[in-house]
């Protein structure tokens, strides 16, 4: 878990870094900076793969982002690296084939349990086998794939920040009151 002087993690992984993770990176760091959280928890994301590091996000996908005001030209791919499973407090798979990636790879029961795939925080899917929770790669598509994307993340958001909510609560690192201080500072 993070320490006092760190904030809370949170990593989106998908295969080459540029369609689907840094869309849910920058979709939630929104969502935390509306609830005011932004100075608390860090959102990053990440590839399994290195076939498209150092490349740009997907045009694609910075249309669909550029349609809500979300700027992703500072976006640069990469690939996951092993360290992230201790520095990283909640990693978001975006379908079942980066979730059984992660899981094998793995090095411990506490990384395992770091990670769920993403749509298990939209109420509509949660509880679902996470054979049905994943996010289809759009980039083989056009726009309405990205805009599926978009929407499919963007119904798990608000789980997601709360379950953000309810993991600095717990923490030492955040007490309670100085959470909702923060909170309803920015409401």
């Amino acid at each position: 878990m993070n320490s006092t002087t760190s904030p809370y993690r949170v990593i989106a992984v998908c295969t080459g870094n540029i369609c689907r993770s840094p869309m849910a990176e920058l979709m939630l760091t929104a969502a935390l900076e509306r609830e005011g959280l932004d100075g608390l928890v860090t959102v990053d994301s990440a590839g399994t793969t290195g076939y498209e590091a150092g490349r740009p996000i997907d045009p694609r996908a910075a249309r669909r982002l550029a349609l809500t005001q979300l700027v992703s030209d500072r976006h640069v791919a990469r690939e996951w690296v092993r360290e992230w499973f201790q520095e990283r407090d909640l990693i978001l798979a975006l379908d079942i084939d980066h979730y059984a990636w992660l899981s094998e790879a793995a090095p411990d029961q506490e990384s395992l349990e770091k990670i769920r795939m993403l749509r298990s925080f939209d109420p509509a899917m949660a509880g679902r086998d996470p054979l049905d929770q994943g996010i289809e790669d759009p980039w083989y598509g056009g726009h309405a794939d990205f805009d599926a994307v978009w929407h499919q993340i963007h119904a798990a958001l608000p789980g997601i920040v709360d379950h953000i909510k309810a993991a600095l609560l717990g923490s030492p690192a955040t007490s309670a009151a100085g959470l909702l201080k923060t909170v309803r500072s920015t409401a």
